[in-house]
């Protein structure tokens, strides 16, 4: 759960960025070209109209995404200057100073956001992310529970609450929220994900049905896709297994973690060497650095009764990682063994 849980929590920055309607024009600028057309035509408004308070908010948001801090921060400080009642202008200053790791600055933007419009759900969602980063837990739940008061059918403020429970050791209740979560989200890709990864460490079978949801969501996602893989083979499933890793390599041909997996179920769990170097080959084909594939592929060739193949390996893993002991001790055998021509 960790590696997930890790993810997950460092994406909430990006999750507080993405909430609500400070949300940085993405889909308008899908390239480089596009990019340069939309700031054109912001920077010609702005000329066209200084005024517009509303323009500087929008190009405020365009250096945000281009993580362009400084001139971010100048444009909603204008924006502000020219208009300091608008409670969006406050949302998207809170963006720019978490991401420039001014948390205190932040906070006070986000309440000066909530008391110009104290029905706002943004500003507390955004206010919740922030005390999860700084993992004052008593603050989360304070505001996550007047959220949830506002408006029940609220799956992001479910999802918070339940990271927040997981970091303070109460799963069940993370498992309850999570669930509302997708109840009233059937799209919400984390909470599946999370879902997933809490019932795989049970190794329940639930896991596979939330994992292949999260498919449903977001069809060939490597991340999704691998954790399905994990979760077929440490519950002894391995074609299902095999099948998914399979499956990966096609979608995401760059990543070597599905073909080193397919090489561990054939050389660990079916004993079917031929294809476990295959499939270790593939690996260090896609990272020649990769030193846990030369020695699991020198192994394999060990046990293939391919010796002198097997010493090569071993000694392209040392060279990657001088002094690795367990390739020294398999070097150190086959010396002894008198096998190596």
């Amino acid at each position: 759960m960790r590696n997930w849980f890790v993810a997950i929590f460092l994406g909430l920055i990006s999750l507080f960025v993405g909430c609500g309607p400070s949300q940085p024009p993405t889909e308008e600028v899908t390239s480089v070209d596009s990019a340069v057309i939309y700031l054109n035509e912001l920077n010609q408004a702005i000329a066209n109209n200084e005024r517009d308070p509303d323009l500087y908010n929008q190009r405020a948001k365009f250096f945000l995404a281009d993580k362009e801090f400084d001139k971010a921060l100048k444009d909603i400080n204008k924006a502000i200057t020219l208009d300091d009642k608008n409670p969006d202008y406050y949302l998207t200053l809170s963006d720019i100073q978490l991401l420039m790791g001014q948390t205190d600055n932040c906070l006070t933007a986000l309440n000066r956001a909530a008391a110009l419009d104290p029905n706002s759900l943004d500003a507390r969602l955004k206010m919740a992310q922030l005390y999860l980063i700084l993992r004052n837990y008593n603050s989360t739940f304070t505001v996550i529970n007047e959220l949830i008061a506002l408006d029940s059918y609220n799956p992001r403020a479910y999802f918070l609450r339940a990271i927040a429970f997981m970091e303070k050791g109460d799963t069940a209740k993370a498992v309850g929220d999570l669930m509302k979560a997708v109840d009233q989200d059937q799209q919400y890709y984390e909470a599946y994900m999370q879902l997933g990864e809490l019932f795989s460490i049970r190794n329940d079978a639930l896991a596979e049905g939330y994992y292949l949801n999260a498919l449903r969501v977001k069809p060939d996602n490597k991340e999704a896709l691998y954790l399905l893989g994990l979760y077929y083979q440490n519950t002894e499933q391995f074609e299902k297994a095999l099948q998914t890793y399979q499956h990966l390599c096609i979608t995401a041909p760059g990543f070597r973690n599905a073909p080193f997996n397919k090489g561990y179920i054939y050389l660990v769990y079916l004993t079917d060497f031929p294809k476990a170097i295959e499939a270790f080959t593939e690996a260090i084909d896609i990272d020649p650095n990769y030193t846990d594939a030369f020695f699991n592929r020198g192994y394999a060739y060990e046990l293939n009764d391919q010796p002198d193949l097997a010493y090569q390996d071993y000694k392209n893993t040392l060279k990657l990682d001088v002094n690795n002991p367990r390739a020294v001790e398999r070097l150190n055998e086959l010396d002894k063994s008198g096998k190596i021509r």
